[in-house]
């Protein structure tokens, strides 16, 4: 996929969305972007809608669930339920793929949530997951052509709404890549820097 092209989707398939987490693009692209993350951990499937209209700012994803997912396979034995901390983090992936997706630099990073709340959960025989992040502020700082993004989400399962995150919060920074792994190099460590 052509990062121009990518520029301008408005829906992403899985092969799009692999590409994306791989980083295996067409021609050009910025030298520091966010990338999605791999599998098993990139928690949907497609994207069907992205919005950047400033009125609506919104993405919505869903993921096939799968009766042999990682999760259900150690979360529980014997009570198979997906981590509701999954669902989160699929809201957080999202938000960082609009970061991407408007043209913003540097690699995605969770800031946190204001409130979360479960009503529900997921099951190895539940068929589809839908995520509905809706933006409420996107602001892009441009001498870096970095940004930070606050969404609220909605999480349903068959239809069910089971999640609710309000104002979940990521960031894209310049120059934290650590692209030397698993050799020690720039950024190998963590904490506060």
């Amino acid at each position: 996929m052509k990062y121009s092209d990518f520029l301008q989707k408005t829906s992403l398939t899985k092969e799009e969305l692999l590409c994306h987490a791989y980083g295996r693009w067409e021609g050009e692209i910025p030298q520091d972007i966010a990338s999605l993350p791999a599998p098993p951990l990139l928690m949907f499937d497609r994207v069907v809608s992205i919005s950047r209209d400033p009125q609506k700012r919104q993405i919505i994803a869903e993921a096939d669930v799968k009766i042999d997912d990682w999760f259900f396979h150690c979360h529980f034995r014997n009570d198979p339920v997906q981590p509701g901390c999954l669902g989160v983090d699929a809201v957080w992936q999202l938000l960082g793929l609009y970061c991407t997706a408007c043209g913003s630099q540097g690699t995605g990073r969770a800031l946190g949530a204001k409130e979360i709340s479960f009503s529900g959960q997921i099951r190895p025989h539940n068929k589809r997951v839908r995520y509905e992040v809706n933006i409420r502020r996107y602001q892009t700082i441009s001498q870096t052509n970095t940004a930070l993004i606050l969404g609220s989400a909605k999480v349903f399962v068959d239809g069910q709404p089971i999640y609710d995150i309000q104002d979940a919060k990521v960031g894209t920074f310049r120059d934290i890549q650590y692209t030397t792994y698993p050799l020690m190099g720039p950024n190998a460590v963590g904490g506060i820097q």
